[in-house]
């Protein structure tokens, strides 16, 4: 029984791992092409450019702060608690999870970077939280 524990405590730590690798992977290249078609609207030789693209830059940095794990970290605990299985409870939960993210680091700013960037930045977070939530489900999510 202990060494069972013991198990299920280092598979779920290794796919929590391996999902937050999967899901940082979709946001970093769905984000990256998302931010390139974004500046490559605007007007050549428009100095804007640099400061909106310094301005994502700040932007992710602030998204990268500790307490953006809390979310998808209280999705693994209640699945594992509640022994989910469901590949939809992990895939909508870390789609949500991520998705609260941009709101998270938001909260108490003001302004925006780009026209309409809330609906881009919840599109690139939630796709890559149903990656990293599919990821988890296949590793460790089926058997909780």
């Amino acid at each position: 029984m202990f060494w069972r524990t013991i198990g299920r405590v280092i598979v779920v730590a290794l796919s929590f791992f391996f999902a937050a690798v999967a899901a940082l992977l979709v946001l970093v290249t769905l984000g990256l092409e998302r931010i390139t078609g974004a500046l490559h609207q605007q007007t050549i030789g428009d100095d804007d450019a640099v400061q909106t693209m310094f301005a994502l830059m700040n932007q992710g940095l602030l998204l990268t702060a500790g307490f953006t794990i809390i979310p998808a970290l209280a999705v693994v605990f209640i699945g594992e608690i509640a022994r989910i299985r469901s590949a939809i409870y992990y895939v909508v939960g870390g789609g949500l999870a991520l998705a609260a993210v941009p709101l998270l680091a938001r909260y108490g700013q003001g302004g925006s970077v780009l026209p309409d960037p809330d609906q881009i930045v919840w599109q690139v977070f939630a796709t890559a939280g149903f990656a990293g939530g599919f990821v988890y489900w296949l590793l460790a999510g089926r058997n909780a």
